[in-house]
């Protein structure tokens, strides 16, 4: 399996408050309440940990409340290449109701100093070279400027690493300027950076980017790499929780291509690992036995490429 670097460079305490539904202006009363050590570039990490990568974590953590983040690292196993940054980890809040509508009430995080940006690029510049691939996933933090998060990806790419950028809004217009080996933007967040051009796709692919796997929710992934393009339609499913399905998908593609595996099975795996997301609070995957009802349950088809 794979050596993977899971970089989040503004992690989060998730606190998912699950009920009935939410009336704004009411006094609600919860079924649960879940707290997990989250962010992007975290829920991608379990599931790889999961599909038996060796993974490591990293980005910028708050030290005034590591806890969490640390308990979960002990208990995956995984490397940690987190710095420590003045001040507290954000905590975002879920709160999910019955129907599987969300409603996220995200923080802005600790600020970040040129001098801990400067000591990532130069541990990842030593430690960089022992992984087959990296994944840079979720916002920018205050302090991290979107051509400094070029510059970041610019270096991981200089080092040898295949990279896989989930991002958004300016962040990930910058990221596309480096060239990742892998985009996961879903439907609006690639046409907020580059419009609704026709010709997107391919002007993804002249910039450098293989593959382009971009989600719709329901509506399911089409998935854009030289000369292919195929659609994965998910199975119907009750839903949970959207948090990490996203996630969920770009672990599973990069676990598809990182074994070498058929496109076809790639895909029909990554969305079933997402629908799986959905279905549960928390990351990662539950039960084989479900994923590979929900792998049958995955409609893969080819598409005209862009």
């Amino acid at each position: 399996m794979a050596n993977i670097l899971c970089l989040t460079l503004n992690p989060a305490l998730d606190l998912t408050v699950r009920l009935e539904r939410l009336e704004p202006g009411e006094v609600n009363r919860s079924q649960t309440v879940l707290t997990h050590a989250a962010g992007k570039g975290v829920n991608v990490a379990q599931v790889l940990a999961d599909l038996g990568h060796h993974v490591s974590v990293g980005g910028f953590l708050g030290a005034a409340n590591p806890q969490a983040f640390e308990a979960l690292i002990a208990r995956r196993g995984f490397g940690d290449s987190f710095i420590r940054v003045p001040g507290e980890t954000r905590s975002n809040i879920k709160i999910a109701e019955q129907d599987g509508r969300v409603t996220d009430i995200n923080a802005p995080g600790p600020e970040v100093s040129e001098q801990a940006q400067k000591k990532l690029l130069k541990l990842l510049a030593v430690v960089g070279p022992e992984f087959d691939a990296v994944v840079v996933a979720g916002s920018l933090p205050r302090g991290v400027s979107p051509q400094w998060f070029q510059g970041l990806l610019e270096q991981l790419k200089s080092l040898g690493l295949k990279v896989a950028l989930d991002t958004s809004g300016e962040a990930l217009r910058a990221g596309l300027q480096a060239g990742p080996w892998m985009v996961k933007p879903n439907t609006e967040e690639l046409a907020e950076a580059l419009g609704n051009s026709p010709d997107a796709i391919n002007r993804l692919h002249q910039q450098g980017v293989e593959h382009v796997v971009v989600s719709d929710g329901a509506a399911g992934v089409n998935w854009y790499s030289p000369g292919s393009a195929l659609h994965a339609t998910p199975p119907k499913v009750v839903v949970a929780s959207t948090v990490g399905a996203g996630d969920s998908l770009l672990a599973g593609m990069l676990h598809g291509l990182l074994s070498g595996d058929a496109p076809e099975k790639t895909l029909r795996r990554a969305t079933a690992i997402a629908a799986m997301a959905v279905t549960q609070i928390g990351f990662g995957i539950s039960d084989d036995a479900q994923l590979a009802r929900l792998e049958s349950g995955v409609d893969v088809r080819a598409l005209t490429e862009q």
